[in-house]
């Protein structure tokens, strides 16, 4: 990070340095990078704001989840040739603790899945889902930001649930993704839909659950349509991330009037428990049942130019840089 970013980040905010590979030390190995994520989070992480993880300092690597082949390992559970996923950041190269990075198995999927559906996205999805949104069969489930990378995932979940799911996006495209690709119920375009009337004919019995990727006028609309009893699960406010003063988008009164819930939730809380959702998800994706979509761009000095391109909301799919072939 070259400059801390005010409002939306501009490219002059980041810097691509040469410096020399390190060397790993007893319990480390070294991982050559071949994709690095791009993930609506990683603005939060360039504010000074108080947070639940520390702040990025300027001159400090973008932290980020990657995928790499260990060049050279210095602890028995890696040898050189295995593909790890661990918070490398954007970067060619880096050295990490062993106990800090899962192996990937390839023959099981694309690697790549281990940054998304088989990774963070994809834990999120499910803890976000089931653990707070708690769905049953029958119920509206109501996504937003649902071609992201999180949502795409959400909605098919929800659908394997036996609910029935609402997903908003921006722009026909994602619209189509969402129905053709991911299985939803109906799609609303919030750019060119009138989104109120557009859920309402969606949602004629209400919504029951609404999974919250993105916050501002967006869920205010969702909010008008809870039924009683319902369930908001609180995983990102995208529409915030780049504001001075972010904009409040729910009244407290509505929890009582709707007897709601509403509750933040981060993966990170949940790790202890991934191994109940991986065999599952795992399996699904094998099988087809999971379906989802990769936005990938070349290089990583095109790495911040990606990261504004997703805040913008132009990429369709998991925002993906990919940094070098595998060996």
């Amino acid at each position: 990070m070259a400059s801390r970013p005010q409002g939306m980040p501009q490219e002059s905010d980041f810097a691509l340095d040469d410096v020399e590979v390190p060397e790993p030390d007893a319990g480390e190995v070294l991982v050559r990078s071949l994709y690095v994520s791009v993930d609506p989070y990683q603005r939060g992480r360039m504010s000074d704001r108080r947070s639940y993880a520390r702040s990025l300092e300027v001159g400090d690597v973008i932290t980020s989840q990657t995928v790499g082949e260990v060049v050279e390992s210095r602890d028995p559970r890696f040898a050189p040739g295995d593909i790890a996923v661990g918070q490398l950041g954007w970067r060619e190269h880096a050295v990490e603790r062993a106990g800090s990075l899962r192996k990937v198995d390839p023959k099981l999927a694309p690697i790549t899945t281990a940054l998304h559906v088989l990774g963070g996205t994809g834990m999120t999805a499910w803890f976000g889902l089931f653990d707070v949104g708690r769905p049953r069969a029958g119920d509206t489930v109501v996504v937003s930001a649902a071609a992201g990378a999180v949502g795409q995932i959400v909605g098919q979940l929800a659908r394997i649930a036996g609910c029935r799911t609402v997903g908003i996006a921006g722009g026909p495209e994602k619209c189509d993704d969402l129905r053709e690709l991911y299985g939803y119920d109906a799609a609303i375009d919030y750019k060119g839909d009138d989104l109120r009337a557009a859920l309402k004919d969606a949602c004629p019995a209400g919504v029951d659950v609404y999974f919250d990727n993105v916050g501002g006028q967006v869920s205010a609309a969702v909010h008008s349509r809870l039924n009683v009893g319902a369930r908001i699960a609180i995983c990102g406010q995208v529409s915030q991330y780049n504001a001075d003063r972010p904009e409040p988008t729910f009244h407290p009164g509505l929890l009582i009037v709707f007897r709601a819930t509403m509750q933040g939730f981060l993966v990170s809380d949940y790790v202890s428990r991934f191994p109940e959702a991986y065999p599952r998800l795992a399996r699904w994706v094998a099988d087809g049942t999971l379906r989802y979509r990769e936005d990938v761009t070349e290089g990583l000095e095109n790495a911040p130019r990606a990261f504004i391109g997703m805040l913008n909301g132009e990429n369709r799919g998991k925002a993906l840089v990919k940094v070098a072939e595998p060996s």
